[in-house]
């Protein structure tokens, strides 16, 4: 149903939310004109959105730049979701065996609406910063957790997520190429996993496998990350799938979760 049509959707509390969403990697911190500009509302309303939300602890403001950034708040919702997703707790424990029998990077990633979105990362030493912030959000079609979470859908979901799901381009070798994007989920529904090689980072493999839930549908994946320098692709396979695999299995029952309760 679309917003305007919701008769229980408040439009001020959405305007206040894209406000919110304007942070990002990219965006830190930002004047009130950054903010207008970027969520499309003039100065005054977008002055009021942003003066509630730091009246409210949302957004701290720098009191000489006056430019805002979020604030602690943020961190307490993070803490609130991850007490909320019962995937996290189960799978934690398995991440770090997995994490520690490898010595390499180890991501669980879920799916959020057309992106995928990292809710645990357990780094190697290599691994910089940027790879160890959990909460980062990919079009999920360009991550191998994403093509193997989508190669378990029906077949009419799988085409319509080929079809119109988002792209962007990382590398110079990153797959934009939606035949091709579509040739790639089909052998991972086929092997049971996805491999791909620079497609974020370039000298990065990256190897996915499904957490697979009861109905056979997958909406989070288990994923490691190494290096072309160290690694190639025959010595993943050999290495690395087998165990991620397993990673991914054990978890798996934990999706069968009490009644009333859906995943993810």
């Amino acid at each position: 149903m679309k917003a305007k049509q919701n008769t229980l959707y408040v439009g001020s509390l959405a305007k206040g939310l894209k406000l919110l969403r304007a942070f990002d990697d990219q965006h830190t911190e930002l004047s009130l004109a950054e903010l207008s500009a970027l969520v499309g509302l003039d100065k005054s309303a977008t002055q009021r959105l942003a003066n509630t939300l730091h009246l409210e602890g949302m957004l701290d403001k720098d009191p000489v730049t006056r430019r805002y950034r979020p604030s602690h708040a943020w961190l307490e919702l993070a803490f609130a979701y991850y007490w909320s997703d019962p995937l996290v707790g189960h799978a934690l424990p398995k991440l770090i065996e997995l994490s520690q029998q490898l010595g390499e990077t180890v991501n669980l990633a879920e799916l959020s609406d057309d992106h995928i979105i990292y809710v645990n990362r357990l780094p190697c030493k290599r691994t910089q910063f940027a790879a160890t912030v959990i909460g980062r959000r990919i079009p999920a079609l360009m991550t191998t957790s994403g093509r193997a979470m989508i190669a378990t859908f029906p077949e009419a979901e799988r085409q319509a997520a080929l079809e119109t799901w988002p792209l962007k381009s990382f590398t110079p070798y990153t797959v934009t190429d939606r035949a091709e994007l579509g040739r790639a989920v089909d052998q991972a529904a086929r092997d049971g996993y996805a491999f791909a090689a620079d497609q974020m980072i370039i000298g990065e493999l990256a190897i996915a496998a499904p957490i697979v839930g009861p109905d056979g549908r997958s909406f989070a994946a288990v994923q490691c990350s190494v290096s072309s320098h160290r690694y190639d692709e025959k010595r993943v396979l050999k290495e690395i799938l087998p165990v991620l695999r397993d990673t991914a299995n054990s978890i798996s029952p934990s999706l069968r979760l009490p009644a009333g309760r859906e995943f993810p």
